[in-house]
């Protein structure tokens, strides 16, 4: 249950979220690249179609994230781009609603910034080796993030609306597992896979910091 639904969420919860991802879209906005505008499109669209096939898990249902694969790939850019996915889910399907929009933005692309800030840099030593290995765990990684980082974000959400929402919480991080596993692996595929057919596409996305360090050192 990556999209929580309008009315359970309290008012300074969804406050909190509005402003952060507001906050978030902006600086996203601030650096965006129009080349990079058709990537995010594409991989915006695996999102919403990912997310409309749900399979039932215990009380509640889960579905593919690609939010890890979509912070590597785009960086900061996931953010706006997962944010209009979302949106024309809600639009169209009733996924979540307009009012916890925000939130559930947030759950979802605050990892994806994490796994692009953390696995980058040794995606990118990977890449420069050639180390299709360790190109593939780096995906894996990278996929755990996105599904364990949004799961426990969701749950935090929830815990924070009330305590009567703890059990739940606990009920959805369990029903996170499988997915987290099964996520893990088909991003390692996909990643080793651009890494061979275009791997300018995971290059050029490294945060800003380690490209200056290592323009520093070949200087």
């Amino acid at each position: 249950m990556a999209h929580i639904p309008e009315g359970v969420l309290s008012a300074p919860v969804l406050i909190t979220g509005a402003l952060v991802t507001t906050a978030a879209v902006a600086y996203a906005i601030r650096k965006l690249d129009y080349d990079r505008l058709p990537q995010a499109a594409v991989l915006a669209a695996c999102f919403f179609v990912a997310s409309l096939v749900a399979v039932p898990a215990g009380p509640s249902s889960v579905h593919l994230l690609l939010n890890g694969l979509m912070g590597l790939m785009l960086g900061w850019l996931a953010v706006p781009a997962l944010l209009v996915a979302l949106l024309l889910q809600a639009v169209f399907f009733g996924f979540g609603g307009l009012l916890v929009l925000g939130v559930n933005c947030l759950n979802i692309a605050l990892p994806a910034l994490l796994s692009y800030y953390l696995v980058s840099p040794w995606l990118n030593r990977a890449l420069l080796a050639n180390n299709r290995r360790q190109l593939f765990i780096s995906g894996m990684i990278a996929g755990a993030i996105g599904v364990a980082g949004t799961g426990a974000l969701v749950c935090l959400a929830l815990v924070l609306s009330g305590p009567q929402y703890l059990a739940a919480g606990k009920i959805i991080m369990l029903t996170y597992l499988p997915l987290l596993l099964v996520e893990s692996l088909i991003t390692g595929a996909i990643v080793g896979f651009v890494a061979k057919v275009a791997p300018e596409l995971l290059q050029r996305q490294l945060p800003q910091p380690l490209v200056a360090e290592e323009s520093h050192a070949t200087n």
